[in-house]
């Protein structure tokens, strides 16, 4: 029977907005101490981004890392009895060095990139963590407390396994009285799915650390200043500051202080989001995550309600966020999604069928609230004219077939007739404000393609006084990275009636496509739709080459030391200095698919395809390589194994064209061209990784390689 308890998903959905609401809230200002904030922002009890000129949907290491790393479970067959080396080799095959999810300040600065460099170079955790090999200082600053949410939310009330699994996630980087302090978190958020009482929460928590640890005197000191001053959050804040602040241990950002302003926020907060998380990032320091781990124990704890007290903080977000790592398709990514991926590991580990709201849609809006990234166009064509909300369909349920409960996105419009429309959609590439974003990068390839088949049901309501003239639509990276507008076909719907919408994507010669939504148009005058479901599937049908912006370029997820688009017969360049340098585009899901492209090496060890890639270490390449060799190579890890080799005339600056198939029973097969000459080679892997994204290779040296394709097998 299942321990998981009966608001599981409202609960972890609850925790994910209350983590992503955190981080974007702290994000703008982070750094600055109390006193600055104070001065400058006065106490902040709602987002300040725009009075300091920076976006709120941002990358950041908080939320890359929270809902990176839990990945080990579904990589590892769903078993609580992962190893800290599994979770090593989660790092190692979604991060790029130096370009997703960590800070990269640098071995004995950064302890994340410390981490990371003891991993690549051999080093098993927990040793890569250890303040043996990395020293305390390094071993106890803040990113195991920052990340370990998602590993939390995937043990509902049981925070002894929760406390284990933190042990063992923290240790990959991480020693001493930061294993202590994510174990702290870990715990109180397991719990806090079964238990509300804040001090039942900290009692049961600190009994998994030892009571000679930092932390736990922190916990116990701040807990009596709080008994002895109630409600002066600052007076504490001084004892804090006094006690436990940053200039009494070193680093750049030590554990304990984080910690400390934590505890503040929680047991000055009065149970109240939004004014938790005002203590937590007027206090200052690290305000984002800090902010972060404060919002997701709150989400958590008091579920969507509690999100909902006070000042709306989620319509704003959107459900969206940013997880840019070496799955490029997974990137562009919303709440509701990521929920549902924590929710299926959990029911996974207890032996339960994996829940997939409308048949596995996308988009399915099934939790209370959900936008999913849909966000109302704001042109001068739309402003004004639509409202988005979540909804229960209601009576209307019975006229479209689906349940009374059923939930759905209503978009209400207004003043809709000639020269005026209303459109929602959500982005399914970086969208143009995040092609330059500050801090961390967003890298990413997009989630949808040509070729693909779009589904949508949509019900009007039955109160519209006239026809709903409605149309799916994308919008592409064009020209100078301008988006176009490609609409699909029309149809009008009559109050109270439904529709399943089916489009086939027609190619748009290799953009990028940025965003998917639906628009009503026409003379439909005021009225309501609601959009039950939206999604896709199906293999692109598409050629990747070059295009007249740069956004094309920002679409190949580059772990290569330099990779350019240009014009000609061969657009895609990869200059590798030492090691392999890949670059990838797709999805995860991608299977039934044949890529094929040309290369020519100019200096080379290897050169190659990939595909059924499922991250770094995670593929199928088809490589050639000057000892006069093409073989297809399936990696897993650590584990290299060559299915299948053939001989080929090797020469540099020669084209050789390059096909290689992906089927659903595991089998690989591929071909390499060279004049009239055609060697084949074919191998197996197993089913269930048969699929997953394409990508280019070189080792050590430079390639250049012809446009991509990528079609149906």
């Amino acid at each position: 029977m299942s321990s998981l308890p009966t608001d599981y998903e409202e609960r972890v959905y609850a925790g994910v907005l209350g983590k992503i609401i955190g981080v974007y809230l702290g994000r703008p200002f982070e750094g600055w101490t109390n006193a600055r904030i104070e001065k400058e922002l006065g106490e902040v009890w709602y987002y300040v981004h725009d009075k300091l000129g920076k976006p709120l949907i941002v990358t950041d290491d908080d939320i890359s890392g929270t809902f990176t790393f839990p990945r080990a479970f579904p990589d590892n067959n769903n078993a609580y009895d992962i190893t800290p080396e599994q979770v090593g080799k989660t790092w190692l095959n979604y991060l790029i060095e130096n370009r997703t999810v960590l800070w990269w300040g640098g071995m004995g600065v950064s302890t994340e990139h410390t981490a990371y460099l003891r991993l690549k170079h051999g080093v098993v955790p927990p040793a890569s963590g250890s303040a043996a090999m990395n020293g305390q200082v390094v071993a106890e600053q803040i990113g195991s407390q920052i990340f370990i949410d998602g590993w939390a939310m995937l043990c509902p009330g049981d925070p002894d396994k929760a406390a284990a699994l933190a042990q063992k996630a923290a240790s990959v980087s991480h020693d001493g009285e930061a294993i202590y302090g994510a174990q702290v978190i870990a715990a109180m958020e397991a719990l806090a799915f079964t238990e509300s009482d804040l001090g039942l929460l900290l009692d049961q928590a600190v009994t998994y650390i030892p009571r000679a640890s930092v932390i736990w005197k922190l916990i116990h000191d701040i807990r009596a200043w709080h008994e002895d001053e109630p409600r002066n959050w600052r007076t504490t804040l001084r004892k804090i500051e006094e006690t436990y602040g940053y200039d009494k241990f070193g680093g750049g950002c030590h554990m304990v202080p984080n910690h400390a302003v934590i505890i503040l926020a929680l047991l000055y907060g009065d149970d109240d989001f939004q004014k938790s998380l005002m203590i937590a990032n007027t206090a200052g320091w690290d305000t984002d995550c800090n902010s972060g781990n404060v919002g997701c124990l709150l989400g958590i704890k008091n579920g969507l309600t509690g999100l909902s007290r006070g000042a709306d903080f989620r319509t704003p977000v959107a459900d969206r966020l940013y997880i840019p790592t070496a799955d490029g398709g997974r990137a562009i990514t919303d709440a509701a999604t990521v929920t549902y991926e924590l929710v299926n590991s959990a029911r996974a580990m207890q032996g339960l069928r994996p829940l997939a709201p409308n048949n596995g849609m996308q988009y399915h809006f099934a939790l209370p609230g959900s936008l999913q990234g849909f966000i109302s166009e704001d042109s001068g064509e739309s402003a004004g004219t639509t409202r988005l909300e979540n909804v229960v369909l209601g009576a209307l349920a019975e006229g479209a077939g689906v349940a009374a409960d059923e939930r759905a996105l209503k978009l209400s419009y207004t003043g809709v007739a000639q020269g005026r429309t209303a459109r929602a959609a959500t982005a399914t590439f970086t969208p143009p404000d995040a092609l330059n974003m500050p801090g961390y990068n967003l890298i990413a390839s997009p989630r949808l393609y040509p070729g693909q088949t779009v589904r949508a049901r949509v019900v009007a309501d039955d109160t519209n006084a006239r026809l709903a003239m409605i149309r799916l639509y994308v919008r592409y990276y064009g020209k100078d990275d301008k988006l176009e507008t490609l609409k699909g076909p029309l149809t009008q719907l009559a109050p109270g009636e439904f529709a399943n919408l089916t489009w086939q994507l027609p190619d748009v010669d290799g953009c990028p496509i940025a965003e998917v939504g639906i628009k009503v148009g026409g003379h439909s005058g005021e009225g309501a739709i609601y959009l039950d479901w939206l999604g896709w599937s199906g293999t692109p049908e598409t050629v990747l080459e070059a295009s007249q912006g740069r956004a094309a370029q920002h679409a190949w997820v580059s772990a290569a030391d330099h990779f350019s688009v240009r014009s000609g017969d061969f657009p895609f360049r990869i200059v590798q200095n030492e090691g392999t340098g890949y670059v990838f585009q797709g999805c995860n899901e991608w299977s039934e698919y044949s890529v094929h492209t040309d290369v020519q090496a100019h200096l080379a060890d290897t050169v190659g395809l990939v595909a059924a890639v499922r991250g770094l270490r995670r593929h199928v390449a088809l490589v050639l390589s000057p000892d006069g060799a093409a073989r297809l190579v399936w990696t897993h890890d650590d584990q290299k194994v060559v299915l299948s080799d053939a001989s080929i005339a090797w020469q540099y600056d020669h084209p050789y064209r390059l096909v290689m198939s992906v089927h659903n029973d595991g089998r690989i097969t591929a071909s390499v061209e060279d004049g009239d000459s055609v060697q084949l080679l074919e191998g197996n892997i197993p089913v269930e990784q048969a699929h997953g994204a394409i990508g280019l290779l070189t080792t050590v040296g430079n390639a250049s390689f012809g446009p991509v394709g990528i079609e149906p097998v």
